[in-house]
């Protein structure tokens, strides 16, 4: 079971850094033009194994990211690592989108693109390799991520379970 931080209504801002990785803008017509909304894709994260995301949605780009990242460190949840990567490899699926998740060596980096990138960065992982397989919408494809994430387990976890 992936573990869920609440975050401290006192100190929001404090330790977590926000990316926007996607705005989508949506329009409207009506009678005297077109009116837009937008969607905010947001990724939150504390670099040591925190990290959630959200999507906020309002008249103003500056108001739907505001939501989003309000949103996001409410839903935080906490990612097993080893050392610098993942325990194992992994596959998070979500509708059409599939993201496959493999450790790395040392000094490798992250291998990602888009939102897998980013989620993983500000998760704290600094060496992994990943592919984004199927759908590229960017909203299916940091959801697959997050179930790839939710789904590690580390070594001592496996036989705790096994009750070894």
């Amino acid at each position: 079971m992936a573990r869920s931080f609440k975050a401290d209504s006192n100190n929001q801002g404090s330790d977590f850094e926000e990316r926007v990785v996607h705005v989508n803008r949506c329009s409207k017509v009506v009678k005297g033009g077109r009116r837009f909304s937008f969607g905010a894709l947001v990724i939150v994260g504390d670099r040591k194994g925190r990290v959630g995301y959200a999507l906020g949605k309002a008249n103003e780009v500056a108001d739907a990211i505001r939501k989003a990242s309000d949103l996001a460190k409410r839903e935080l949840v906490f990612v097993t690592m080893k050392d610098a990567t993942i325990p194992h490899e992994v596959m998070g699926k979500y509708s059409g989108a599939q993201v496959l998740l493999r450790p790395a060596s040392p000094g490798t980096g992250v291998i990602a693109g888009g939102g897998v990138r980013t989620l993983l960065e500000l998760a704290g992982v600094r060496d992994v390799l990943a592919k984004s397989l199927g759908s590229n919408n960017h909203l299916n494809v940091v959801k697959a991520t997050m179930h790839a994430i939710q789904q590690l387990r580390s070594r001592e976890e496996i036989l705790a379970l096994r009750g070894n």
